[in-house]
C-alpha cells in the first residue's frame, strides 16, 4: 500500500501547504524569504543613523580611555618601549644572558630639527629598540612575565602538583613581587630627584628583564636534575650565573640613567646633565644596591617554584 499523492493546490507555487493552514508563497525577486527584509533593514536610514551613534559612542569612549590613562602614563611614550623587531629581541635576549663583552652602552641619539627656517632649534632624542641595541624596550619583559606564569604552571603539573590555583598563585606572586619593585624604583626616584617620566619608565622596562634569567634557570635546572627542581649543586650554579649576568646588565645600562655623563652629551643639545657630588654618591648606592641586593632577593624568590605549589597545595587542602 502507499500513501495516497498530496492534494494538489490551487496555485502554481509548490504542492506543500503551511502547517498552519495556509501557504507560503515564495516572494517575488528571488534571495530568500529574508533577504528583503534584510537588504532593507540596510538600507534603512534608521540603522544607519543607529550605526553612525554607535561609531561616535566607541570613538568618545576610546579618547576618554586615552584621557584618563594619560595623566598617569604617556601613551606616546609608553609605544616607544614596544617598537621592536625581530632581529632585536634575539639580540636583546642575548646580550641579557651575555652581557660580559658587549660594548658601548651608551644609547644612540639622533637630532631633531625645530623651529622657523631661519632660526632652527636642535634637540636629540633617543632611538627606538628597534634601532639600538641598548635602548630598553617592555616587549621582552611582558613576553618574559607571561612566559614565566605558563612554565610555572607547566612545571607544577610535571611535578604532579597541578590543580587549578596554581596559575592563580604563580600570577599574584609574579605580578606582587612588580609592583613592589615599581613602588621602590618609584620611592627611589623621588629620594633621588629623578622628575623625568622617560627614566621612570626606563627603570619600569629594565626591572622586568630578570624573568629571562629566572626562566633560563628553571629550565635548566629542571633538566639537569631530572624534574626535581632548581635545588642542588647545579640549581645554584645556574642561578648564580643567570643573577651575575642580570646584575651586570643592569649595572651597566642603568648607568646613563642614574648617573648620566656631560661628556656623552652631544655639542649643541641643550640637555643639561649636571649631578651633584653628594646626590651622584647616593645614586651609586642605589645602583649598587638595586642590581644586586634588591635583584638577588626577587630572583631568588621567583626561582622557588616548591614553595609557590606548596602555598597552593595547602590552600586547596
Amino acid at each position: 500500500m502507499r500513501s495516497p499523492p498530496p492534494p494538489a493546490s490551487s496555485h502554481g507555487g509548490s504542492g506543500y501547504g503551511s502547517p498552519y493552514g495556509g501557504h507560503m508563497n515564495q516572494p517575488q525577486g528571488g534571495g530568500g524569504p529574508f533577504a528583503p527584509a534584510f537588504g532593507g533593514f540596510m538600507n534603512d536610514q534608521t540603522a544607519q543613523m543607529g550605526f553612525q551613534v554607535g561609531k561616535s559612542a566607541v570613538m568618545a569612549g576610546q579618547e576618554y580611555m586615552e584621557h584618563n590613562l594619560n595623566r598617569y602614563v604617556s601613551i606616546p611614550a609608553l609605544k616607544h618601549y614596544f617598537n621592536v623587531t625581530t632581529p632585536y629581541v634575539l639580540r636583546k635576549l642575548l646580550l641579557v644572558l651575555f652581557p660580559w663583552r658587549h660594548k658601548p652602552w651608551s644609547r644612540q641619539q639622533r637630532p631633531s630639527t625645530t623651529g622657523s627656517q631661519d632660526q632652527n632649534t636642535y634637540s636629540y632624542y633617543f632611538l627606538p629598540p628597534r634601532d639600538d641595541l641598548n635602548s630598553p624596550d617592555m616587549y621582552i619583559p611582558v613576553m618574559a612575565f607571561v612566559t614565566y606564569i605558563l612554565l610555572s604552571t607547566l612545571l607544577a603539573g610535571l611535578r604532579g602538583e597541578f590543580h587549578p590555583e596554581v596559575m592563580g598563585y604563580t600570577f599574584g606572586f609574579a605580578i606582587s613581587i612588580v609592583l613592589v619593585e615599581i613602588a621602590a624604583l618609584k620611592l627611589g626616584t623621588y629620594i633621588l630627584s629623578i622628575s623625568n617620566d622617560s627614566q621612570l619608565l626606563d627603570l619600569v622596562a629594565y626591572s622586568g628583564y630578570k624573568f629571562v634569567g629566572v626562566i633560563l634557570t628553571l629550565v635548566v635546572s629542571e633538566i639537569i636534575n631530572a624534574g626535581r627542581g632548581t635545588g642542588g649543586w647545579a640549581g645554584w650554579t645556574i642561578f648564580t650565573y643567570t643573577f651575575l649576568a642580570n646584575a651586570f646588565f643592569l649595572l651597566r645600562s642603568l648607568k646613563y640613567v642614574l648617573l648620566p655623563d656631560s661628556s656623552s652629551t652631544p655639542t649643541g643639545s641643550g640637555m643639561t646633565h649636571t649631578v651633584a657630588r653628594s646626590q651622584r654618591n647616593r645614586r651609586t648606592q642605589f645602583l649598587f644596591v638595586y642590581s644586586y641586593v634588591v635583584q638577588f632577593v626577587f630572583m631568588w624568590i621567583l626561582t622557588r617554584q616548591d614553595s609557590i605549589s606548596g602555598v597552593g597545595g595547602t590552600a586547596k587542602s
